[in-house]
């Protein structure tokens, strides 16, 4: 059965990006099916995967012309990983979207096309609680939540997590938290030693235990479009998005991958 799982933080530079793009192409490598769609208007996900910024037919087209998800799916370099681009038109969207009727499940409604077609469904949503992000929200089974280590970091997550619970209340009951990231960890810096010992500490088995390194290489790969186990596998980057996607298959599904 598909897996829908939103990645958010309203908070941005937090790596949910980066983490949607290498989460999703390291799911691919261990051989699982996946589709990541690109709610973010930067649409960094989709250039940061080697597709342009300008596709006409993208996720603006699916939430506001009607066009189904299928129809606007890409293939990417590694063969079980597809993408749902976004564009820059997807700016406009949240107003656009303002006064549509159930304006929430547009993202829901759509993503029913290609259940059953991919073990996994990645949302990249904007760092913002707007409407995309709240498509996403609804639309998902679950939040993964990419978390900085970094001093306000605990604050961000609170308010995410006041939001899933609103979204809980009123336009997707079964919303789970799939788990929190730590990304951009430093480990010479005493701050980001304690942040992560705090989050530990307040959300317990909920936090991964792989944890993301700052890593140049990870930086390097978007501006060359690719992932970073396509743009250097043997960085410490690539090593920790593959030891996190073993870790978040064996905790969906039970198996070591």
């Amino acid at each position: 059965m598909t897996r829908v799982v939103a990645l958010a933080n309203q908070k941005g530079g937090v790596g949910k990006t980066t983490t949607a793009i290498n989460l999703g192409a390291s799911l691919a490598a261990c051989e699982r099916k996946v589709l990541l769609i690109d709610l973010d208007p930067q649409a960094n996900a989709t250039s940061g995967i080697g597709l342009p910024k300008n596709e006409p037919d993208s996720m603006y087209a699916v939430l506001l012309d009607g066009m189904s998800l299928r129809s606007v799916v890409r293939s990417t370099e590694l063969p079980t990983l597809s993408l749902a681009p976004s564009s820059v038109d997807l700016v406009g969207a949240e107003l656009e979207l303002g006064g549509a009727e159930e304006r929430e499940f547009r993202l829901k409604r759509t993503i029913s096309d290609v259940i059953g077609a991919y073990d996994y469904v990645l949302i990249d949503s904007p760092p913002s609680l707007g409407l995309l992000t709240i498509n996403g929200l609804t639309a998902a089974d679950s939040v993964l939540v990419p978390m900085q280590c970094e001093y306000f970091a605990m604050e961000g997550v609170s308010q995410l997590l006041n939001t899933i619970e609103r979204v809980r209340d009123s336009l997707n009951p079964s919303l789970e938290i799939e788990g929190i990231v730590l990304t951009m960890y430093d480990d010479r810096m005493n701050l980001a030693r304690q942040v992560a010992e705090e989050v530990r500490n307040h959300f317990g088995d909920k936090v991964y235990r792989t944890v993301i390194p700052r890593n140049v290489r990870l930086g390097e790969a978007p501006s060359f479009g690719k992932p970073i186990i396509l743009y250097d596998i043997r960085s410490r980057g690539s090593e920790a998005y593959v030891s996190l996607a073993k870790e978040f298959i064996q905790r969906a599904e039970g198996v070591i991958a």
